[in-house]
């Protein structure tokens, strides 16, 4: 598989994976890490924008939601979310409750600045904790 294959299909599957559609980004990258696809870094980063951008997909389909209160889960993850504000999207890669988070933050009209911030920070630490653990492992078993 080429290189700019290789990174595309890092891209996919993080994009992926930030949606309720299954990407498995981490294991595509720790194989790319093992197999020395191209610098750590770099699949880092192409993670990282991947993921992000799928994030900031589901900000802005949930602004598509009408804004009324319709259940006793909503009113909770809403008043949490209200309490942390965008802050909260620091777990915005968390399975599922990140991609809840996501379309909250869309749905209550977020500003959009602090919402890209803190989601792509989220998801950047996410990716550097994963690379860095499995460079350490590498290392480790060598």
């Amino acid at each position: 598989m080429s290189d700019t294959l290789s990174l595309l299909s890092l891209f996919s599957s993080s994009f992926l994976s930030a949606t309720m559609l299954p990407g498995n980004s981490e294991v595509v990258l720790v194989a790319m890490l093992i197999s020395h696809v191209s610098q750590p870094w770099l699949l880092v980063v192409i993670a990282t924008m991947g993921n992000s951008l799928g994030g900031l997909t589901n900000v802005i389909l949930g602004r598509f939601f009408p804004q009324r209160k319709t259940s006793r889960w909503q009113e909770k993850a809403t008043d949490w979310l209200k309490r942390y504000g965008a802050a909260a999207l620091l777990l915005s890669w968390v399975p599922v409750i990140g991609d809840l988070l996501c379309l909250l933050a869309g749905w209550m009209r977020l500003s959009w600045g602090p919402v890209v911030i803190f989601l792509c920070l989220g998801k950047a630490l996410r990716y550097l904790a994963i690379a860095f653990v499995t460079l350490q492992g590498m290392t480790w078993w060598h």
